[in-house]
């Protein structure tokens, strides 16, 4: 990663396959989650996508059959190959299981309290 990338990032990353679904508006479309963080998500960009730049999308990361964290995101960076979104929004629930993701899939000692310094600054 360029050096500049790595001091822009402030948030704890965690490399993460799960599905995941991506809509705006009426379509909804299937893809899977590359990393995670409580700042945005990295997807595979999907065969066939079209999204409108200007607006909001609803990402749903899925978890287990009845778990799931559900993130408004914008779109940040596209390639041919991954989607990077910034979170502009999550609710209380989302929050809770993004925390324990990140907390559970990080090999540091002190992540818990790292991650939950990182939750209070977090704007989304």
């Amino acid at each position: 990663m360029p050096e500049n990338t790595a001091e822009r990032r402030k948030y704890t990353r965690v490399e993460f396959n799960a599905d995941a679904y991506l809509s705006q508006g009426f379509k909804k479309i299937a893809t899977q989650i590359i990393d995670i963080s409580l700042n945005g998500v990295l997807v595979e960009t999907p065969a066939h996508y079209e999204l409108n730049v200007a607006e909001p999308a609803t990402i749903e990361i899925v978890l287990s059959n009845d778990t799931q964290i559900n993130m408004l995101v914008n779109l940040a960076h596209s390639s041919s190959e991954m989607l990077g979104f910034h979170c502009v929004g999550v609710d209380i629930e989302s929050l809770g299981h993004l925390r324990r993701l990140i907390e559970l899939n990080i090999d540091d000692p002190s992540a818990s309290e790292r991650v939950l310094a990182e939750l209070l600054q977090s704007n989304c």
